[in-house]
């Protein structure tokens, strides 16, 4: 009597859609418990995670065959990124007027991100190349995973480590900026998108236009110096 149920089952299982399906399905249910209980621990990217990974373990489903089914939603993300700037294009008057503070504070900010996760790795005796992963972990996925590769890291474990340095950064960096008496909306944006990259982004927006303004600023030019300066810095220290 099983058999049936069984075939139905694989038959959705292998459905070029069902991979969009579950991912778009995860992400609304995480959104939605959010939104209900607005916890802090319940950040929506973090749960919908969660709800994919139970749902390819109990269907035994691979991830490669996960991955592949999800290709249309893995190239939209170019597209979906890029349209984040949007809010700076129409903020782009407030961002003249404070361009000079918000280099320099992307410049030291920037930096200190960089180094200080670096040397957290270093210091409790991650081997090189996980020290080379974590470098580049507050940029976005495509340029983290470029990057990470290129100075010896690992680009599979470096969009892990973005990831959760996103997801962290947008559950707990509005809080954290809160409680050290930092509301204004573009510090928020800038702070949000230099560490967070665009998941960090997409929480500033939730907070106000200008804040996802100086976000998408923070998330764009981190992630060009990153790309161009890490690699050399890393090839003149070795």
């Amino acid at each position: 009597m099983s058999l049936p149920w069984l075939a139905a089952l694989d038959a959705v299982v292998s459905h070029p859609l069902f991979a969009v399906g579950i991912t778009l399905g995860a992400f609304q249910l995480a959104q939605l418990l959010y939104e209900k209980t607005r916890l802090l621990l319940l950040q929506p990217l973090l749960i919908a995670t969660l709800m994919l990974v139970g749902t390819l373990l109990v269907l035994g489903i691979d991830y490669q065959d996960y991955r592949q089914g999800s290709a249309i939603l893995t190239f939209l993300l170019g597209p979906a990124t890029v349209a984040l700037a949007v809010p700076l294009y129409q903020n782009v008057r407030r961002v003249r007027a404070v361009l000079m503070p918000v280099l320099t504070t992307l410049l030291v900010g920037g930096t200190l991100a960089t180094v200080l996760g670096v040397g957290l790795a270093w210091l409790f005796g991650a081997e090189n190349m996980i020290v080379m992963t974590l470098a580049p972990k507050s940029v976005t996925s495509p340029i983290a995973m470029l990057v990470a590769e290129e100075i010896g890291g690992s680009a599979s474990l470096a969009a892990v480590f973005v990831m959760l340095t996103g997801m962290l950064g947008a559950m707990f960096g509005v809080e954290l900026l809160r409680l050290c008496r930092i509301k204004h909306p573009a510090a928020m944006g800038l702070t949000l998108g230099m560490v967070a990259h665009a998941i960090g982004t997409a929480r500033a927006l939730q907070e106000s236009e200008e804040a996802g303004a100086f976000a998408a600023l923070g998330m764009s030019i981190m992630g060009v110096v990153t790309a161009v300066a890490l690699p050399l810095v890393v090839a003149a220290v070795s």
